[in-house]
């Protein structure tokens, strides 16, 4: 069960959009401590939390749409 539940998490810390990383490293916390502060929350908000990550994670993809760094300009 316990291998069972590390596959998971690793699953999706692979393929999440990554909210909670960006967030611990502006904070200066670790990661893991995010996300269970993010499980708590949404437990007692009755999950309205989960639009507001769903929210931040759409304006990341946005931003890093827009400010992509480009190393040539033929690459426009």
């Amino acid at each position: 069960m316990k291998k069972y539940l590390h596959a998971l998490r690793h699953f999706f810390e692979r393929h999440g959009f990554g909210v909670f990383t960006r967030l611990a490293d502006r904070l200066g916390m670790r990661a893991k401590n995010v996300r269970i502060y993010f499980i708590y929350v949404t437990f007692f908000t009755v999950g309205l939390s989960f639009g507001f990550y769903l929210t931040i994670a759409f304006a990341m993809k946005l931003k890093d749409l827009i400010y992509t760094k480009r190393s040539s300009v033929f690459d426009l």
